[in-house]
């Protein structure tokens, strides 16, 4: 019997230890998308203790608390840090074989040292000795990122953010470097109604542009985007249920950001068209900047009425959708590809039934000049755990080349969670190791090692161009 999270923890043959210990363990991370707060990284904070580090903003830890029986003020309520955190300790034993169990330690051993398991009886503990770490300045928010050897982070960003923080942070010169990643996805939301007229407000006062007509609002958000592109920017992203790809024209899409204007009722076959002229535009202007973009799809989002109409949108009642997304996906992408306009490209999809859909669907646009110009995106929030990703390495490899895979990120809120990195790169060694155990694959090390590198570390590096 193993002994918990040992030095080979997820690595069931001796390939697999050599090729984790030999070639992936000590590569740099690249973390190409996260919602870190920029502020944070700029201004090195420094965390007054764990739950403040841990348990703000975790949706995964909310949920598990919630399916646990904790009240909510011990959660996201007025309760102090320290009752908060043993409300979250008492709940720890009871996410057996959930990947917040692995996190959890994972992130206790590699921040802390501490190598006891987290429960009621530990809580006290465990608190004070990482309190007392977090007070050190080299647990500051850049000395963390510096544990775990991370080089590059990518936030996730909204149009008329001003991007002050990426500014400040960039002006200090250092080694770890951090980029915004344009996030349009509020700039798309006409159904939002009022919301969306006081975005086109706030889009006025960030640009200093008059925008009265749909064209004037184009003007401003290519500005932003020729903004972003100046501070170092070439990801953009999108958080959405399915690809948009109607059909429309440009008269009508005038017309329909009049109504807007005139807070006129739209019609579902309007917003579907409004959305997709959008959608199509920014991604023409990510491919004429050679911009990498990415299409997140498939969540149900904010589905709690009760929870939202008391916390607040955005709390940790999302889940996986069942949006049928093949049809517009490929219509999008052939869209842009007939006419030269489709730039590298990175499809993570929520729901586990369109793993080979999507897998498939990006090889029918690769050019043959672009090295894995088209991607297929790691598992992605509820499958960013051991089954996720071994379904989503087997899919990539059983109809794509995993071998140009650009790897893992964190896609999270914490300056903790980098070990994510580890986890995935421990299981991406152990899948290729069985295969070789089994006589699948050659017993070649130094090069299924360098491709352990490469998906690891490299491919991103010279996918991604960062200046």
């Amino acid at each position: 019997m193993k002994n918990f999270l040992d030095d080979n923890f997820l690595l069931n043959s001796r390939i697999a230890e050599e090729l984790y210990h030999d070639y992936a363990k000590d590569l740099p991370i690249i973390d190409y998308h996260n919602h870190l707060p920029p502020q944070e990284l700029a201004e090195n904070k420094q965390f007054e203790n764990l739950t403040s580090i841990w348990l703000q903003g975790d949706h995964y830890k909310w949920r598990a608390m919630r399916a646990n029986g904790v009240d909510e003020q011990y959660i996201t309520g007025g309760a102090s840090d320290q009752e908060k955190f043993q409300h979250w300790a008492k709940t720890v034993p009871y996410t057996l074989r959930n990947p917040l169990y692995h996190w959890t330690h994972l992130e206790l051993q590699r921040y802390f040292g501490i190598h006891d398991l987290l429960s009621e009886k530990t809580a006290d503990a465990i608190y004070a000795e990482a309190n007392a770490k977090l007070a050190q300045p080299d647990y500051a928010v850049y000395g963390l990122l510096e544990k775990m050897k991370v080089e590059v982070i990518c936030t996730t960003d909204d149009p008329t953010d001003d991007l002050a923080h990426h500014q400040a942070y960039a002006a200090q010169g250092k080694n770890i470097r951090m980029f915004p990643a344009f996030r349009p996805d509020k700039a798309m939301s006409p159904e939002q109604g009022d919301a969306f007229l006081s975005y086109i407000d706030k889009l006025q006062a960030i640009t200093g542009m008059e925008i009265q007509s749909y064209q004037q609002y184009l003007d401003a958000l290519k500005a932003r985007h020729d903004f972003f592109a100046a501070q170092g920017c070439c990801i953009s992203d999108h958080g959405l249920s399915h690809l948009y790809a109607d059909d429309f024209t440009e008269a009508q899409v005038k017309s329909i950001f009049d109504k807007i204007l005139r807070r006129e009722a739209l019609s579902n076959t309007e917003i579907n068209a409004f959305k997709s002229a959008l959608l199509q535009q920014f991604a023409e202007w990510d491919y004429e900047k050679g911009w990498v973009q990415q299409f997140h799809v498939g969540a149900f989002r904010n589905t709690n009425t009760k929870a939202i109409q008391t916390l607040g949108a955005d709390t940790g009642f999302d889940s996986i959708g069942d949006y049928r997304q093949g049809e517009a996906l490929v219509k999008f992408l052939n869209n842009l590809d007939r006419r030269d306009k489709l730039g590298k490209t990175i499809l993570y999809n929520l729901n586990p039934m369109d793993n080979e859909l999507f897998a498939a669907m990006g090889g029918n646009f690769n050019d043959g000049k672009t090295i894995g110009k088209m991607q297929y995106g790691s598992a992605w929030w509820f499958h960013d755990q051991k089954d996720g990703m071994t379904k989503q390495i087997n899919a990539l490899s059983n109809i794509g080349l995993i071998s140009r895979f650009v790897g893992m990120l964190t896609d999270s809120r914490s300056f903790l969670s980098f070990p994510r990195h580890e986890y995935f790169r421990r299981l991406l060694c152990d899948i290729f190791a069985e295969d070789v155990v089994k006589g699948e694959l050659p017993n070649d090390l130094p090069w299924i090692g360098k491709i352990i590198q490469d998906i690891c570390y490299y491919n991103a590096k010279a996918y991604f161009p960062f200046k």
